[in-house]
């Protein structure tokens, strides 16, 4: 008899364990249990298809090839049994059988296991919030739930949507529902959106938000969902106000579905995921996990942590298929690698945010830059703005964030291959990405990037980002802001209360600067702020500061005149 190998979990981590098990172990006896009826497909391509950008459902569903992904694929292309609709009740461990049921007929079997791979993914955070099981109160978890959301959509009678969450799921689902013509609130219990983003950069992205139609209410929890007679949704009740609204998304998150895992005695980490060493064995070395319901290491920060990822999924499904015939392979771990497409801006981080940092009591130094994906003269280029975290003691990056209509992903993508080769920010400065007019600047905004929070760390320049510049603004500090733009410039939008000096006059006109106050200097990015800088510097000047990424990344009011 073959190695008998039974995945529980057919989305993303288990139908990707079960195929690289076949295709190793050609003789092996493999069998999928899946409780849904849909197998193997595109979570993170919901809202896509909610929008109509994603035209079928069955893209959602079908290889590149447009062949479904269903049991007789399964069977025919990979010799794999699959069980749909079929749930998981047991594990024992003892006899090594998984304990299974068909909820339709109520049929029972039990199914024998040499290697068990368990890949349950996660379940949306449900709170015990009044109506929230009132009709068009919303997941978006399986494809059922996009066609049901579409539905509502198309139908034009939704004008009013309210999203509870401002995580992933919740910021791509306001840019869907608007481009379906609806309007959109989206109600957060956090004083930001994105919490995977440091404060100052999700401000950025939350003045965009705004500017794009999309109402935020940040800080508020919701304390009830309002129904009408027929127990349909009419209103949203929060802690800053009633919102009317025919319909709502609850989506504030998603935790490890392991109480199968736990009824089985296996161990479960910090996080919420079950434990899984890097060949993601669990704490019986005859069962793996994987997927969302597995906890990840994470590398920058040496603890478990949850990643409800598709990318790391799939890669956590390979590790686990591949093992549990006998191929070693491992899985080192996360950076936290996310990205997320917000309308026409793309917004990416990795490795720790300043926040985490701290928590963490790790002394960081951090640098925001703004510049563009290509030259200036090159058309079509964009705005790109970075955030670096590096670890003071040793220079050594930990973390990076970006947002703007650029290409920040690449960015995100270099730095994170940096960070798993434990580079320090002089060595990202001078790698040698490619250059050419049409992909980057010859100074590249990471390369830039590193490069000033190489001055910062050296005590070439002192630098003042965005939130902590106007909470000084908010307390009446006597402050000097010195824009050395262009007089035209200066009379198109400036920071409130300016002093403008173009760079080209400063060092003529240099005794204008008071010498007994703070002076935080500014530009459009800052290029010519750190020029301004090194002239007041170089005349004596102690008590000056550069705005971090300038006025590109001031999310605050400016006003215009001379």
């Amino acid at each position: 008899m073959g190695n008998r190998i039974v995945v529980i979990g057919g989305v993303a981590a288990g139908p990707k364990a079960a195929a690289r098990a076949r295709r190793l172990d050609p003789g092996a006896e493999i069998t999928l249990v899946e409780k849904d009826d849909i197998l193997s497909y595109a979570g993170c391509g919901l809202p896509y298809y909610i929008s109509g950008m994603v035209h079928e459902r069955k893209q959602l569903i079908a290889t590149s090839a447009g062949v479904v992904r269903d049991p007789a694929f399964f069977a025919k292309v990979k010799d794999i049994k699959v069980l749909n609709k079929t749930v998981a009740l047991a594990i024992d461990r003892q006899a090594r059988e998984v304990e299974v049921q068909d909820p339709d007929t109520g049929k029972m079997q039990r199914l024998p296991y040499d290697r068990l791979i368990i890949a349950t993914g996660a379940d949306t955070l449900e709170p015990p919030i009044p109506g929230k099981d009132l009709q068009n109160v919303l997941r978006l978890k399986r494809v059922e739930d996009a066609d049901r959301f579409r539905v509502y959509m198309e139908s034009k009678a939704y004008r009013q949507v309210v999203i509870v969450g401002g995580g992933l799921i919740g910021i791509e689902m306001a840019e869907a529902i608007t481009q379906c013509g609806s309007a959109v609130t989206i109600v957060e219990m956090l004083p930001h959106i994105l919490p995977m983003l440091d404060a100052d950069m999700t401000s950025l992205l939350e003045k965009y938000l705004r500017g794009c139609g999309v109402k935020l209410t940040l800080g508020a929890k919701v304390e009830r969902f309002e129904g009408d007679e027929q127990g349909k949704l009419k209103s949203v009740v929060t802690s800053k106000g009633t919102f009317e609204a025919p319909l709502a998304l609850l989506s504030i998150g998603l935790r490890p579905n392991v109480e199968l895992a736990k009824k089985a005695g296996l161990l479960i980490g910090p996080s919420g995921g079950i434990v899984v060493n890097q060949y993601m064995q669990t704490s019986d070395p005859k069962i793996y996990a994987a997927g969302d319901c597995a906890e990840k290491n994470c590398t920058m920060r040496g603890t478990g942590c949850f990643l409800p990822l598709g990318s790391v999924a799939n890669k956590e499904g390979r590790v686990a298929g591949s093992n549990a015939v006998g191929h070693v392979d491992r899985f080192p771990g996360v950076a936290g690698a996310t990205g997320v497409k917000v309308f026409d801006w793309n917004v990416g981080r990795a490795g720790l945010s300043v926040e985490q940092a701290t928590a963490l009591g790790v002394p960081v130094v951090s640098m925001t830059v703004a510049a563009g994906d290509k030259p200036h003269y090159y058309p079509g280029n964009k705005e790109v703005i970075l955030k670096l975290v590096a670890e003071k003691a040793n220079r050594r990056l930990l973390g990076i964030q970006g947002v703007g209509p650029g290409e920040v992903i690449k960015r995100i993508d270099v730095a994170v291959t940096a960070m798993a080769g434990h580079m320090t920010v002089d060595e990202v400065a001078q790698l040698d990405l490619t250059y050419a007019p049409p992909y980057s600047e010859a100074m590249d905004v990471l390369i830039h990037g590193a490069n000033a929070l190489r001055n910062k760390l050296d005590g070439l320049l002192k630098g003042v980002n965005c939130l902590a510049l106007q909470a000084s603004r908010q307390t009446g500090e006597e402050l000097v802001l010195l824009d050395v733009r262009t007089p035209q410039e200066f009379a198109a939008g400036h920071l409130p209360g300016s002093t403008s000096i173009p760079l080209d006059a400063l060092r003529s006109r240099t005794d204008e600067v008071p010498r007994n106050r703070r002076v935080v200097v500014y530009c459009g990015v800052s290029l010519r702020a750190w020029e301004a800088l090194r002239i007041l510097k170089g005349r004596g000047y102690d008590n000056i500061e550069l705005l971090e990424g300038g006025l590109a990344a001031w999310p605050f009011e400016t006003e215009a005149g001379g």
